[in-house]
């Protein structure tokens, strides 16, 4: 029964396998080889964006980071949700790839920046005034920290907020899949279409082992970023192994799949949450990420059980668990967990 993050599930079989075939003879290194091409048209295609620029990194950390330091001068700062990962899980890796850019958090509603709330933060931070860091991004992150979605009109209205004050915007896309496949929408919808700038494409969240892709929709960005990466020690020497893991993703919609399978998993875990009456849903759940609050009493008997999930308890007493499921969770541990419910 482990909730805890869908970090911790295994890597697809299919993507083990092409890590496989890939261990095959020799290539040349640091992004010369042949699965490095295919895997950056095969998403330059997915996007629909064929003149993209995409290089892959191992983090969601450093896929993030590099392009926000892109976007953002030592001296600027980027506006971010409160809830922002980057904000407060990324141990000011942007602030410093960057040089020493400033994040500027916004305040959301279940985790979403508004129109209005970041028109509020802009005030804040008026550009022209030397004593002040420079307002220099918008970074969206989608799914959010808290499993809600950003509608494809809300992106629209974020981006154009954004372009109106000459901010860029790059997507957070750790759970890209998972938002694409609950929208129903494609990449190009979701990302430039709406307004995005960049987009960190995530895939580690989702079946891979390690490799999430930096996505530029402006070609003129392929070597600074090229440079970034290489500065930052993000280039892998033998990078078909992070190739073949994208492309295994990308063959034949994997990443959706596995997406969807992890999104209903989700909502099958919800549906028995909600039937519980010592259980709050704090936000409603959107993705595969369920944010509750139980009882202590409950909370004991879940973790004596064996249950595994992050939990902070609060001054009354009350915890507020997250629930994370992905692809790979049997249906067997639901039910034993949905089981323990009913017994506490």
């Amino acid at each position: 029964m482990f909730f805890a993050s869908d970090n911790a599930g295994p890597a697809h079989p299919k993507v083990m396998e092409a890590l496989l075939a890939a261990n095959e003879g020799h290539a040349r290194p640091y992004g010369n080889d042949d699965l490095s091409e295919q895997a950056a048209r095969a998403i330059r295609a997915l996007f629909e964006a064929p003149e993209a620029s995409v290089h892959l990194v191992a983090t969601g950390t450093a896929a993030n980071a590099l392009c926000l330091a892109a976007l953002t001068p030592p001296w600027g700062t980027a506006f971010c949700a409160d809830l922002a990962h980057v904000e407060e899980d990324e141990c000011n890796a942007p602030e410093f790839f960057s040089g020493g850019a400033k994040l500027s958090p916004v305040d959301t509603t279940d985790a979403r920046i508004t129109p209005e709330a970041l028109e509020a933060a802009l005030r804040r931070r008026p550009r022209g005034d030397v004593h002040v860091p420079q307002p220099a991004a918008l970074t969206l992150t989608q799914a959010t920290e808290r499993g809600t979605l950003y509608t494809l009109g809300q992106i629209e209205a974020l981006a154009a907020t954004a372009r109106a004050h000459g901010l860029p915007v790059h997507m957070d896309g750790a759970r890209f899949a998972n938002a694409c496949a609950a929208l129903g929408c494609t990449p190009a919808e979701m990302t430039w279409k709406a307004g995005i700038d960049a987009v960190s494409f995530g895939g580690t969240k989702n079946g891979l082992l390690g490799v999430e892709a930096v996505v530029f929709f402006d070609p003129a960005r392929e070597w600074e970023i090229a440079l970034r990466r290489k500065r930052a020690a993000h280039l892998f020497s033998k990078h078909r192994y992070l190739a073949a893991q994208m492309l295994a993703y990308l063959h034949e919609d994997l990443w959706l799949h596995t997406a969807r399978a992890a999104n209903a998993k989700a909502a099958r875990l919800a549906d028995g949450l909600r039937a519980c009456p010592e259980i709050a849903l704090t936000h409603r759940p959107e993705v595969n990420m369920i944010f509750a609050r139980l009882t202590p009493a409950l909370h004991a008997h879940l973790q004596e059980a064996g249950a595994v999930y992050s939990a902070i308890e609060a001054a009354d007493g009350t915890v507020t668990a997250r629930f994370v499921t992905d692809w790979s969770l049997p249906d067997t541990e639901i039910d034993r967990f949905l089981a323990l419910l009913q017994q506490g």
